[in-house]
């Protein structure tokens, strides 16, 4: 009976989630598809023609995969989180006589359901650019899922610390963008000096966008198992991370 209810408040959370993103779509689906076109048109199309191949595939084709995955990286649910913490709807959550890693679970998988989404639209987009073939189909269903769940929970973190709506942008503009141009979307690592080489081995993103790209073209900078071992594990480690958060009360109590 007890996990029945608990599935029922687990779907509702999921439900409004998507609801919501999907009620605001101006907001959360359209500005990504914008930004992509800019970026395939300007590196893709324009400078693109002028680098020529890299590994056998064109720069559009190169890149296309790291874009994809940048918009996926950027749908979470830090706004969505920290909205309702403003708005003090959070307190409702709270007095439910539910545990903390189902609330927490309801938002992830409220933030992957948008970055799957995103995803599939910027995809679609891409094909208008390029041509895209899938190498590894298995890769992909591990890369795309986890990839959308590690940001949701690092959105969650965010929202947790976040004290007002200036504190939610901090992280996305003094962390992630610079992880992301520096994460080989545009690039590849082997171009860098060594030192900078192994610098970039601790940028996630680098991970993730070589795992995508070897799902969809078969190359990558880096060997794969260990990069979907460390998205895995950071997914692990920042779930629980979140869930000692909540249990401690940060960000929804007073």
């Amino acid at each position: 009976m007890q996990a029945k209810v608990y599935w029922i408040a687990f779907i509702s959370l999921l439900r409004k989630e998507i609801k919501r993103f999907l009620r605001i779509w101006v907001q959360t689906l359209l500005p990504p598809l914008v930004t992509m076109t800019l970026y395939f048109l300007i590196f893709g199309n324009l400078i693109g023609q002028r680098l020529g191949n890299i590994e056998g595939y064109s720069y559009m084709q190169y890149i296309a995969p790291g874009l994809i995955m940048m918009s996926v990286i950027i749908a979470n649910v830090v706004t969505s989180f920290f909205g309702m913490r403003f708005q003090r709807s959070i307190e409702e959550l709270v007095v439910a006589p539910l545990p903390n890693y189902l609330l927490l679970s309801g938002f992830v998988a409220g933030g992957a359901a948008r970055g799957l989404l995103v995803g599939v639209l910027v995809t679609i987009l891409a094909l208008f650019f390029t041509q895209l073939h899938v190498y590894n189909i298995f890769v992909l269903l591990a890369i795309i899922p986890m990839t959308t769940i590690l940001f949701s929970l690092a959105g969650f973190t965010n929202a947790l610390f976040a004290k007002t709506f200036d504190d939610v942008s901090i992280v996305p503009t003094f962390v992630l963008t610079p992880l992301t141009y520096l994460g080989g979307i545009f690039y590849s690592i082997d171009l860098l000096p060594s030192f900078w080489r192994h610098i970039s081995l601790f940028n996630p993103i680098l991970y993730i966008v070589n795992s995508f790209r070897y799902g969809l073209l078969g190359i990558s900078d880096i060997p794969v198992v260990s990069a979907l071992s460390i998205i895995f594990l950071s997914c692990v480690v920042l779930f629980f991370i979140n869930l000692y958060l909540l249990n401690r009360g940060k960000g929804i109590r007073t």
